[in-house]
């Protein structure tokens, strides 16, 4: 569940709530009973870190060569590793 913030316009309350995002906002402030409490807009709470699919599949920059693929098929040429 997402965690909302809400500020009272009236006397300036402010606190986060745990909602569903199909719970209908809350409008009265828990401090002072007014029907002045709004949603806030806030930034995101997550960051993308580490060497996951973020940074290997989606991040961009340069990707490593890969070598050419066996053109006889049979691991006779310097890229292929016999086996």
């Amino acid at each position: 569940m997402p965690i909302y913030e809400y500020r009272c316009e009236a006397c300036g309350h402010q606190k986060e709530h745990l909602q569903k995002m199909s719970d209908a906002p809350l409008t009265t402030c828990p401090a002072c009973g007014k029907e002045h409490y709004v949603k806030l807009l806030s930034a995101a709470g997550f960051q993308l870190k580490g060497s996951g699919w973020y940074a290997t599949d989606f991040k961009g920059g340069s990707k490593p060569a890969s070598p050419p693929p066996c053109q006889t098929g049979e691991g006779s040429c310097s890229s292929c590793v016999a086996s």
